[in-house]
């Protein structure tokens, strides 16, 4: 876990995950959403963002809360206020 991504640990935290099938694609799909949206984006933006990666375990509220989560701890780790 020491080695993982800050938005791999969001993931973790915020119980993102179920079958894994989605996990990579929701994932980097995540870090370029903090890379253009910055440390807070907005629910709506995430999910629009997210439109064409499809889940089918989860109703993607943990999976966009995951995204908001590592969003800031990515930013965080690399000194970043916005």
């Amino acid at each position: 876990p020491e080695h993982l991504h800050p938005m791999q640990l969001a993931f973790r935290r915020a119980h993102a995950l179920q079958c894994g099938f989605c996990t990579p694609g929701m994932v980097v799909a995540g870090i370029a959403i903090a890379q253009r949206h910055g440390p807070d984006p907005q629910v709506d933006i995430i999910r629009h963002e997210l439109d064409g990666n499809l889940c089918r375990c989860t109703g993607y509220q943990n999976i966009v809360e995951a995204i908001r989560i590592g969003a800031r701890d990515m930013h965080a780790q690399a000194g970043i206020t916005e």
